[in-house]
């Protein structure tokens, strides 16, 4: 009789467990892909390594935007030449998603033009941009529209533009499109081509499908000298002049001058271009959350300068900012990634991969 009750309550928890497995099987799926963006800002901090990071926001006491991401990543940025990449090489490989040598813009190590994020972008329909604090010609910027083996050719990268593959360009550069050595007035070539031209020295906020927006003769003034909050407002442009015309799109901004600021060993030149740049990350954040569709993504090409935060001895709540160069370092850089496809940013790998998560998230690599 035992025996039986035993057998009996076996079977009664074999069913309950039974049901159990088949109640939870969706648990043992394989991983849901991830949700494809309609919209990318990519953030570019120049020379923004993790000292940066660290050393800029010790003693901020607002809203601390690297601290709102749940994915970060690690990125290796070696060039194909050299363990120190160059901002050229750097920002060729989000590009194409190959290495290159120091220099580059647009083309692969052998110096051949090789088929850019923008390029693929545009056969999707999307609207393109690049919003810096350099000039629009500068090799961060230059590397997304253009296919030159010197990043010195600045003259030629203007010429690029007329492609027709970078919808919208602000920043500094008029000296590139007016006044060249060709003679050409690039500003008329582009107007003929369906862009909007505006040079003032304050920005404006206007509507147009497609602008070129220079705001200096080269590189924008610095935050110490009084640029303001141009970075938050050319960013707010841009999205909405794409968004508008076109729907999905794919803005890169570039805080170009933390790297200056460490090129320069100047601890605070860069403090402020980081903090302005923190202040432009958290309302890129803030729209990304209203909207739901887009992914944010905030990276570095390089760290510059070396930079180490240090005892201060004569204050031990403080640290004393001591750089090793005035040139780049070979540090890996940090990735932070929110919404749509951000888990896929998580971990540690070549600065390439960056190229190829974009790329497949927005399934980019065969037909659409």
């Amino acid at each position: 009789m035992f025996s039986v009750f035993c057998k009996m309550k076996m079977r009664t928890l074999s069913i309950l467990l039974f049901s159990l497995l088949v109640l939870a099987e969706p648990t043992f799926a394989g991983p849901k892909k991830p949700k494809k963006p309609k919209k990318i800002v990519f953030l570019i901090g120049d020379g923004m390594g993790l000292t940066q990071i660290t050393g800029a926001m010790a003693d901020f006491t607002g809203r601390n935007s690297f601290e709102r991401f749940t994915y970060i990543g690690l990125s290796k940025t070696a060039s194909a030449d050299n363990y120190i990449t160059d901002s050229g090489a750097g920002a060729t490989v989000f590009s194409i998603g190959k290495k290159t040598y120091n220099g580059a813009i647009g083309v692969d190590s052998a110096g051949k033009e090789k088929e850019g994020l923008f390029e693929k972008l545009k056969t999707a329909a999307w609207g393109t941009g690049v919003v810096v604090t350099s000039s629009v010609t500068h090799a961060t910027p230059a590397a997304f529209y253009a296919h030159v083996t010197s990043r010195k050719s600045e003259d030629e990268i203007a010429e690029s533009l007329i492609l027709n593959n970078c919808d919208l360009a602000i920043g500094g550069g008029k000296k590139f499109f007016l006044g060249r050595k060709d003679k050409r007035n690039l500003f008329e070539e582009l107007n003929e081509k369906g862009f909007t031209i505006a040079t003032d020295t304050f920005l404006k906020i206007f509507d147009a499908k497609k602008i070129i927006y220079t705001l200096a003769e080269n590189g924008m003034k610095t935050m110490q000298e009084g640029r303001g909050d141009y970075l938050m407002q050319a960013t707010k442009l841009a999205q909405k002049n794409l968004e508008k015309h076109y729907g999905n799109y794919f803005l890169m901004v570039e805080a170009s001058q933390i790297d200056w600021g460490g090129h320069d060993n100047n601890f605070e030149y860069m403090k402020a271009e980081l903090i302005d740049f923190n202040q432009v990350i958290n309302a890129v954040l803030d729209e990304a959350i209203k909207d739901g569709n887009t992914l944010v993504i905030v990276t570095a090409d390089h760290e510059t300068g070396g930079l180490s935060l240090l005892e201060n001895k004569e204050n031990k709540h403080l640290f004393k900012a001591n750089y090793a160069s005035s040139g780049h370092s070979g540090v890996m850089v940090p990735v932070f990634a929110y919404g749509p496809g951000a888990e896929q940013f998580a971990g540690v790998y070549e600065n390439t991969e960056i190229y190829y998560k974009i790329v497949t998230l927005l399934k980019l690599n065969g037909k659409l």
